[in-house]
């Protein structure tokens, strides 16, 4: 439902206070004066030469106020056109002056009486703007003689009329000629069609639109409530104090229309003007937002503040602000923003026009804040942007006294400490410090005037030295934390990677490799480092087989690692290959599979007794008896999984192997993983071979 307090009506002549207007007929002009004056209108035209004001020789008649009045001119009775009756009020300016000849005597008097006993006369021109209009026009006047009396009215002079248009501005200005004083002038507003009863006089109100205005939510709808096949103009606009007004969108519509704008888009100075879309027809406008709260806060959401250059900033904004401005110091711990005044003044601020800072030079700290009706709409730091973000710094205020007394006074949240001073304040504690830093040229002066200076001192360094102790107590208390926690670290590193263990096996089939895994998972959780090529099976792609698994057996021996060869029936195949006649075909067995690789640098090893200690072979228990393994692998120890995992892992962990419990925990661990993936490779095998298959695995 549109809110109530908003619901406007502005139907242009539905329901108006009206105003009736006197009908004059005739196209003539005309002119007539009070009685006992004589006047006469010039025909035509004049032109508009006010000239330069002359020195009055005697008693003048001049104009001492204007008055105004519409009527309406009708040609017939429903042709009218608005009209401005001008009415002159005339005075008699300056007396007749005393005769100087002494020496004439009497004689000088009949020569003065003439003068001082005849009438005035005085040619009075009116001139008349309203855009696109001006005329000027000439009245000659006569007052008799017994009428002037010097410094008084003497009557008026009425003028019909100016032509002019609904809700136009006219401006008025008379004088004489020759001009005695500086002429009169009065500006006028014009009512439209709304104000005056003219609807059925005035041909181009007829079709003038009626428009109605309400809220609904965050929504203003206008309704222009026309008839179907009238076409009408409308313009939304910002009216401006000076200058033209701007235009923000226009359109030509037909018909009844409603237009929805947002209430977020409402500033006091949006107006609205409707016209029919005619030759020369009436624009009626109306600014109905200027008191409107809502619009106001929108005012003051859509003002930015902008440094155009160091000393030069601007208010941007859609409409003109009653507002004032000022400089203020923000402290960098969040108080509020500090006035500088005095000694800076407060200024009246206008919107879109560039200003100049008092300021000397910029800090990061100086803000602009500006007020209306006493209470802070807008705050910007300026500065900051430039020159980085707020500085610890004190303001030192400066201020002249009436004997060219000077003092000094630093600028806190609790007021402005004179320095030096005893208070218990961080100024007053450095108060010292920051006179002699500013009689030796450290502060930044930022303001100089008659009435004193503001300075800006900087006092990190003199926070530094007080804390300096704190920090490096801080800093050492840090550091033996840091060095406790690395040599933790280090040594967690050192039992958790006591040694490294690299697997190797021969891809048999897709059980097979299951099982490697699950033994690999359940190692990973020991102090083992396990590394087996089914956890790398990009950098194995990536590499090949042949250097992935050098670099891996490289770096597990180098760290006194493990090389752990997991033997298989297709592992077996493999060796006894190599042991009888040389490599394998390259690419007879699958592109990831490492064991094959690895023979070309594992077999030296054996072959030449360095196995020991390197390697340690084993196999699964049901899928290969130890027997099976060639003779010259088993130089390293070898071992059937899961019944001989105590001696596995004791084997694996060299040196560093756990207390016996421990090593008798962790077999219980691995061998509980390898049991369910174990059994899953014998159920497959028992289904393919038949009863009895598995006595030839032994």
């Amino acid at each position: 439902m549109p809110v109530p307090w908003f619901l406007l009506s502005l139907a242009l002549g539905r329901n108006p206070v009206v105003i009736s207007l006197e009908r004059t007929v005739g196209p003539q002009d005309a002119a007539r004066c009070s009685p006992g004056l004589s006047c006469h209108l010039w025909d035509g035209d004049v032109l508009c030469l006010p000239g330069s004001i002359e020195s009055a020789p005697g008693p003048v008649l001049v104009p001492a106020y204007l008055q105004t009045e519409l009527v309406l001119r009708c040609r017939q009775e429903t042709s009218c056109d608005l009209c401005v009756r001008v009415t002159v009020h005339l005075a008699v300016h300056r007396h007749w002056e005393e005769p100087t000849d002494k020496k004439s005597g009497g004689a000088a008097e009949p020569e003065l009486k003439e003068p001082r006993n005849a009438s005035l006369q005085a040619q009075v021109v009116l001139s008349f703007q309203a855009y696109p209009t001006a005329r000027c026009v000439l009245l000659e006047v006569q007052v008799p003689a017994v009428r002037v009396q010097p410094g008084q009215s003497v009557g008026s002079l009425v003028f019909d009329c100016f032509e002019a248009a609904l809700g136009a501005e006219v401006r008025i200005w008379s004088y004489t000629q020759p001009r005695y004083q500086k002429e009169l002038n009065l500006t006028q507003q014009l009512p439209d069609c709304r104000g005056l009863e003219v609807r059925d006089s005035v041909q181009s109100c007829w079709v003038l639109p009626w428009l109605n205005m309400s809220a609904d939510g965050d929504n203003v709808r206008l309704m222009l409530n026309v008839s179907e096949d009238q076409r009408f103009g409308l313009l939304l606009y910002w009216s401006q104090v000076q200058g033209p007004l701007k235009p923000w969108w226009h359109r030509n519509l037909t018909g009844p229309q409603t237009i929805t704008l947002n209430l977020t888009d409402l500033v006091p100075c949006l107006c609205i003007q409707v016209w029919p879309l005619e030759p020369d027809p009436v624009r009626t406008s109306i600014c109905p937002f200027k008191e409107d709260p809502r619009a106001h806060r929108n005012l003051w959401q859509a003002a930015r503040l902008r440094l155009l250059s160091p000393r030069i900033w601007q208010l941007d904004a859609p409409c003109s602000l009653p507002a004032e401005v000022i400089l203020c110091w923000q402290s960098p711990g969040g108080d509020p923003c500090q006035p500088l005044i005095p000694p800076l003044p407060l200024e009246n601020v206008t919107v879109n026009k560039a200003s100049e800072f008092p300021v000397l030079k910029g800090h990061p700290n100086l803000c602009i804040q500006v007020r209306s009706w006493e209470k802070v709409q807008l705050q910007e730091c300026l500065w900051s942007d430039s020159l980085g973000p707020l500085k610890d710094d004190v303001l030192l205020v400066e201020t002249q006294g009436p004997q060219d007394n000077r003092s000094l006074c630093a600028l806190e949240p609790s007021g402005c400490t004179p320095l030096p001073s005893r208070a218990a304040t961080r100024a007053a504690h450095l108060g010292e410090q920051l006179l002699r830093d500013l009689h030796a040229g450290q502060c930044l002066q930022l303001w100089d005037g008659d009435l004193g200076a503001l300075w800006a001192c900087p006092v990190d360094k003199y926070v530094h030295r007080r804390w300096a102790l704190v920090w490096l107590a801080c800093l050492l208390l840090a550091a033996a934390l840091l060095l406790l926690f690395l040599l933790r670290k280090d040594r967690g590193k050192a039992a958790a990677g006591a040694r490294a263990a690299l697997l190797l096996y021969s891809a048999d089939d897709a059980a097979f490799e299951r099982l490697v895994g699950a033994l690999a998972s359940a190692l990973s959780r020991l102090p083992l480092r396990v590394a087996v090529d089914l956890w790398s099976r990009r950098e194995l792609s990536a590499q090949g087989p042949l250097a992935w698994l050098h670099a891996r057996r490289r770096q597990t021996l180098q760290e006194r690692g493990v090389v752990v060869l997991l033997f298989s029936p297709g592992a077996v195949a493999l060796c006894r290959e190599w042991l009888q006649g040389g490599p394998p075909v390259p690419g007879a067995h699958g592109p990831h599979d490492a064991f094959a690789a690895s023979l070309s640098c594992v077999l030296p090893d054996f072959l030449q007794g360095r196995a020991p200690g390197r390697y340690v072979g084993a196999c699964f228990d049901g899928l290969l008896a130890p027997d099976a393994v060639p003779a010259p692998f088993r130089a390293a120890p070898l071992f059937s999984l899961p019944s001989q995992l105590r001696g596995f892992l004791g084997a694996l962990q060299g040196p560093r192997a756990a207390r016996p419990e421990q090593l008798e925990d962790s077999a219980e661990q691995v061998a509980r993983a390898l049991r369910p993936v174990l059994d899953s490779c014998f159920r497959p095998a028992q289904l393919a071979m038949g009863p009895g298959a598995g006595a030839g695995l032994e």
